[in-house]
């Protein structure tokens, strides 16, 4: 079936169903339409069986979908309406929510539904629900819903003979009055969930030292105390801010500018704070904070037996030369535990997108950062291939893209789970890429198919990417389940006879790799390419750089997709 997919950006759902419909055989075009005449243009230049919406803020204009049959998928359960339909359950506190894919009509949500799910939301940010419960929810529902319109037997249901979910009612945009934070009233649970409510998007607009910034993410702190709204110390880039009955510590930061002014980059909150947090304490997690521990840390280990995990989280899956550095740092205490299994990942959602391009565009000299960044990037990835001592599995909880998924690569083995998207490349982004790609990838995918997933530049779904060889094995997992499906199959593979034979043939392939193709020239390569187009002012790696760390339009670049293509003006 030829199946027109438009979206108001090309984000992590719309590449998910993208991938899975591709993958299950249809011809899928991908349009990337902001307004309603985008939307009426997209639809004139296919001739499509069906019109699915995985993420469309734009209306759909009548004269499309009084002609043709056009999904739209919202992120609510039956009887929910409105554009901020997640963050107001989080904001609500609510505990079940739901999916409903709909056929556009008169009213906005309110048409006739093909297909719905349900999912838990569990206490994390918006941005973490909507790359994985509700992502499983809606591609299980979209699929769904194809399949039943494939069969031209279905009749759409009518939203009012449908029983409601309670909380589910229409409700307007989720303004940032209503998203304030009282500093001197709101307790702990109330600040988390209003920064959970905005953690990506749009972040909480709130005064500090003399500015006014958008908050982005929050994690509790159970020990230190102060004055509601004072900032007490920093860790990992984070700040940590005093409630009336704790405190939170908020990642990330990103200024208010005024009308005409470039959107600024949403930045660790230390970077972003430059210069005016003097005399603020830092309080630094030890290398390997035990996951068992209160206090809050990026980067975790759990240690069980001869399985070490070493797990990560950094907002948006970017990595800063600090993180970089941190994250290797860890590595290496990690390499010192008496284990036979290091597992490098196993947290939920995002693993890495490799390079932090919103650290870069901020800095002084985008082009030194660039450097530093992905040099950084290659040293970790360098440790983990020089690794012989013991197995080493890249454990892929959410989606991985770019250098992320190279980190990944670089282990003995790359576990993911069922739900995770794949982008192995870089091009979209005017970047050759390092990370050792060129040795990696091709090791395990073959040259042919190496260079199609770089030069096609298509997301890749988990299924897809163990039938290639880009992972070993995908869990079949709830998000919540996969560090503890992790740990298990980690344990079954340290008990495994073959593993001593595997660690000795290990041994000999790095030196037969160093005698023939060492890592260093390897590297040499990758970064002289690298380094010619960041030190290059008029490489399009800029302005894509800048478009997407500002969230502007970028001139549209077209992506072979089947018969058909993918328009990515702003992803």
């Amino acid at each position: 079936m030829r199946i027109l997919l438009i979206a108001s950006a090309y984000n992590s759902l719309t590449q998910r169903v993208h991938a899975e419909l591709r993958e299950r055989g249809h011809a899928v075009a991908v349009e990337v339409t902001p307004g309603s005449d985008d939307v009426r243009a997209a639809v004139q230049r296919h001739r499509a069986d069906l019109i699915v919406a995985p993420l469309l803020k734009a209306v759909v204009p009548r004269e499309v979908w009084s002609a043709r049959t056009c999904l739209i998928v919202h992120p609510g359960p039956v009887g929910d309406r409105g554009p901020s339909s997640l963050d107001w359950a989080i904001h609500e506190d609510v505990r079940e929510w739901g999916v409903t894919v709909l056929q556009a009509d008169e009213e906005m949500d309110a048409g006739p539904v093909w297909a719905t799910a349900r999912f838990p939301l569990p206490p994390v940010g918006k941005s973490d629900l909507y790359r994985n419960e509700l992502s499983d929810a809606a591609v299980e529902a979209v699929l769904l819903a194809v399949e039943r319109f494939a069969s031209g037997r279905y009749v759409p249901v009518d939203q009012n003979s449908l029983p409601r979910r309670p909380h589910a009612r229409t409700r307007p945009v989720l303004r940032q009055e209503t998203r304030r934070i009282s500093w001197a009233e709101d307790s702990t649970d109330t600040v988390l969930r209003a920064l959970r409510a905005a953690d990506s998007q749009p972040g909480v607009l709130d005064g500090l030292l003399g500015g006014e910034w958008f908050l982005h993410g929050g994690h509790p702190e159970h020990r230190l105390r102060g004055r509601p709204g004072e900032l007490l110390a920093t860790r990992a880039g984070a700040v940590c801010r005093a409630t009336v009955d704790g405190a939170v510590w908020i990642p990330e930061l990103r200024a208010r500018t005024g009308p005409g002014v470039p959107r600024d980059c949403k930045l660790p909150a230390v970077t972003a704070l430059a210069g005016r947090l003097s005399g603020l304490p830092e309080r630094p997690a030890p290398a390997l904070t035990p996951t068992d521990d209160t206090a809050w840390s990026d980067i975790r280990y759990l240690e069980e037996g001869p399985v070490g995990i070493l797990s990560f989280s950094f907002p948006g899956g970017a990595m800063s030369t600090d993180h970089c550095r941190r994250l290797l740092a860890a590595y290496r205490a990690a390499r010192e535990r008496p284990t036979e299994v290091l597992v490098l990942g196993g947290a939920r959602d995002f693993f890495s997108n490799g390079i932090h391009l919103g650290v870069i565009e901020a800095a002084a000299d985008p082009a030194a950062e660039s450097w530093a960044n992905i040099n950084a990037m290659d040293d970790l990835v360098e440790a983990v291939l020089d690794t012989t001592d013991r197995l080493v599995v890249g454990a892929i909880g959410g989606n991985a893209a770019a250098g992320g998924v190279l980190l990944a690569l670089a282990a003995d083995e790359v576990w993911c789970r069922s739900g995770s998207v794949l982008n192995p490349h870089y091009r979209l982004m005017g970047l050759y890429g390092s990370e050792y790609w060129t040795y990696t990838l091709p090791r395990r995918v073959g040259r042919t198919t190496a260079e199609r997933l770089t030069e096609d530049a298509l997301p890749v779904t988990a299924a897809r990417a163990r039938d290639i060889g880009l992972v070993d094995r995908v869990v079949e997992c709830a998000p919540s389940r996969f560090t503890d499906e992790v740990l298990l199959l980690a344990a079954r593979l340290a008990a495994s006879p073959l593993t001593r034979t595997r660690l000795a043939a290990k041994k000999t392939e790095t030196d037969r790799r160093e005698s023939d193709t060492p890592l260093a020239a390897v590297r040499e390569r990758e970064l002289a390419r690298m380094r010619a187009t960041f030190f290059d002012p008029d490489a399009p790696y800029h302005a894509l750089r800048r478009a997407f760390a500002r969230k502007e339009r970028a001139s549209a670049h077209r992506v072979a997709a089947d018969a058909a293509s993918v328009r990515l003006a702003d992803s």
